[in-house]
């Protein structure tokens, strides 16, 4: 219930701050007396796009910490909690990026990484990750994590992301506006319509559906490009092979929905899901070069 209450104000509190500046700047007058103004309507789809995925990466770390219950470790208490930090630090060393946060948090088997920064973001492993895993496997998942980070993915998918929301808002207008338009040919009637608003909500549904499948694709890829990370920063591709068979026999705890896509994914539909099969992950590997 609390990830649900955070989720709900958090995109709350992000729709009203981008309102406040699209009305500030103007842009959200792209209805005006002489049609659409198409240029104002493209910086609303720009902010209202681009604004909330950017946001969302801002303010990544303290989100995920709070939702998923992250304890950052910060003097390690045991020889674990001591290991995992050590093992952050060294992939962290060889990738070329900053040493990372790292914390543990509470339940199912699962990991993530996040964060706006290469040089400021937080590897995070479950206890579930950590008690049903070798050591070796655990490893494996955790530069899994690293090499999403110094791929950059975190920003990579909030420019995907901002690129197709942007697209959302201004194709929905321009076709609501000129489905209005034909629906009113012959009235005096001025300002927008019924047609305006109901092709405008239907096509935001349907496009962002369509969205959504684009973003999970490229989601997918960067998977791939993790594992194959993985790989290369142990020296050898069967440790992220065996954690992934690994992974293939246990159920993934549920992450916050700001950070399932940089976690570990069972998936539901395969158009939607952020995260290929374990069978595809595994295939992928095992035919990659040595």
């Amino acid at each position: 219930m609390k990830r649900i209450v955070l989720f709900v104000l958090t995109n709350l509190a992000v729709v009203v701050v981008l309102g406040i500046v699209a009305s500030l700047l103007g842009v959200n007058r792209f209805l005006t007396a002489n049609g659409l103004n198409l240029g104002a309507l493209l910086g609303f789809a720009f902010i209202m796009g681009f604004g909330g995925a950017i946001i969302s990466l801002l303010i990544s770390k303290p989100v995920a910490k709070w939702s998923a219950g992250v304890q950052v470790i910060e003097q390690p208490r045991n020889a674990d909690e001591a290991w995992i930090v050590e093992t952050v630090r060294k992939f962290a060393d060889k990738a070329g990026i900053g040493m990372p946060e790292v914390g543990i948090f509470e339940g199912e088997p699962n990991a993530f990484a996040t964060g706006a920064f290469k040089n400021n973001a937080l590897v995070a492993v479950s206890t579930g990750l950590l008690q049903g895993m070798t050591r070796e496997e655990v490893e494996a998942v955790i530069g899994h994590e690293v090499a999403h980070i110094a791929n950059g993915d975190m920003v990579t998918m909030t420019l995907i992301q901002g690129v197709m929301n942007t697209f959302v808002v201004f194709l929905s207008r321009v076709v609501g506006y000129a489905v209005d338009s034909f629906l009113s040919r012959g009235s005096d009637r001025s300002g927008p319509g019924i047609g305006y608003y109901v092709t405008t909500i239907v096509l935001d549904i349907l496009l962002g559906f369509l969205a959504a499948i684009i973003v999970a694709w490229f989601s997918r890829q960067r998977e791939f490009r993790a594992d194959a990370g993985s790989a290369g920063l142990l020296g050898r591709k069967q440790p992220m092979i065996n954690a992934l068979a690994r992974l293939g026999g246990m159920v993934p705890g549920e992450l916050p929905k700001s950070i399932q896509a940089f976690g570990i994914t069972s998936g539901v539909g395969k158009l939607f899901s952020t995260h290929p099969p374990i069978e595809e992950r595994i295939a992928r590997l095992q035919a990659a070069a040595a």
